[in-house]
């Protein structure tokens, strides 16, 4: 038995807690499977919920205890009812972001037989690909959470887009790295830069840096495309994608269009990694429609929970959590290839519960 990871949990509202739950689940079964000791947990109170009862969005110290450990993960934040004193909704997951500097947000978009395909093209069945979402800075540097809108009055109020050299170096190079390990996966490993250089002075910036990091990756074949263009052809030929690197708030309209594409939110699993902090979650949101209703498709809180263990595995130095990563993933692939998965969110007869065990047995197989 190696070394318990330890994670930093937060559960947060809706079906963030069920989903997130499921995701401890198998995660725990795939550990038990290569001879790892389960997790130890740090609870920590955050979210809607919790603000409307405390008057805060996390606990006191619950963000220094997030950074602690060795990964965070999280379920899902917020509730439409609940909002700050400026009417937008309650998020502290964004303080998380710039406080531990999860610049490189990984957003992964794979089709799965037997699952939804939005595209009538047989070329769709064989999506896979993955945004990478600068998680940091762009238009989200200015999100109401900051407190960093130059001007805010009752008649106009104006956000930054800020882009900077340090962090836009990082991304890039951190995405010519991933170009790299998914091309001795056996994908092209091709990489995309996506911006809106022909208008933003700032998009030009983000491009003559991609262009300054991409002497040192000769060997993956790079691209570019305005960002308008790519969501055109996120849906003409998503199958000519394989990574695609861009600013903050064009990765977040981007991966939920992708997400789309392969079934819908339900599926869309995301990684936010900085120099020394990861923190995991679904890139959906709480649901509050179908709380407590067993519902909910748990596969992206589940794919993230794999995510989670690829990159302890690389941070600690223990193949045997990229193992149990890996046997997540086959878990899901073989199960939908069986057509043993069957989400209620496309229209099967499985609910949170019935999906998280499945996946389980899978795992243990």
């Amino acid at each position: 038995m190696g070394y318990a990871i330890n994670v930093a949990l937060i559960k947060g509202d809706g079906i963030g807690v069920d989903v997130a739950s499921a995701a401890i689940h198998v995660m725990e079964a795939a550990l038990a499977k290569v001879g790892e000791p389960k997790p130890a947990y740090d609870n920590i109170q955050a979210g809607a919920g919790y603000y409307r009862e405390a008057g805060r969005d996390i606990e006191v110290d619950g963000e220094k205890r997030a950074g602690d450990a060795d990964a965070i993960f999280l379920g899902a934040i917020g509730l439409p009812s609940v909002r700050y004193a400026d009417g937008t909704e309650v998020s502290p997951h964004l303080r998380l972001r710039d406080r531990f500097g999860l610049y490189a947000g990984v957003r992964p978009v794979k089709a799965y037989p037997n699952a939804p395909q939005r595209l009538a093209d047989p070329r769709a069945r064989a999506i896979d690909l993955v945004i990478l979402r600068e998680s940091t800075e762009g238009l989200f540097y200015s999100a109401a959470a900051h407190g960093r809108s130059l001007v805010v009055t009752d008649d106009e109020v104006q956000d930054v887009l800020r882009i900077t050299r340090p962090t836009t170096t990082r991304l890039h190079h951190f995405a010519f790295g991933l170009a790299q390990k998914r091309k001795q996966r056996g994908k092209s490993g091709k990489l995309t830069c996506v911006d809106k250089a022909n208008v933003f002075t700032s998009m030009a910036f983000f491009r003559k840096i991609f262009d300054e990091v991409r002497t040192g990756y000769p060997d993956i074949e790079v691209g570019y495309n305005y960002v308008d263009a790519q969501a055109l052809d996120l849906v003409r030929k998503p199958w000519d994608f394989d990574v695609l690197v861009t600013e903050n708030m064009f990765g977040d309209i981007l991966s939920d269009l992708a997400g789309g594409l392969v079934g819908g939110m339900g599926m869309a699993a995301c990684a936010e990694i900085g120099d020394s902090v990861g923190l995991f979650q679904p890139a959906h949101g709480s649901a509050p429609d179908i709380i407590g209703q067993d519902k909910a498709n748990p596969l992206a809180a589940i794919l993230s929970a794999g995510l989670m263990l690829d990159y302890l595995a690389e941070k600690l130095g223990n193949q045997r959590l990229a193992d149990a990563a890996m046997l997540i993933d086959e878990a899901v692939d073989s199960g939908f290839a069986q057509n043993l998965l069957r989400p209620m969110e496309f229209g099967g007869d499985m609910g949170t519960i019935a999906v998280t065990e499945q996946v389980a047995t899978l795992v243990e197989a």
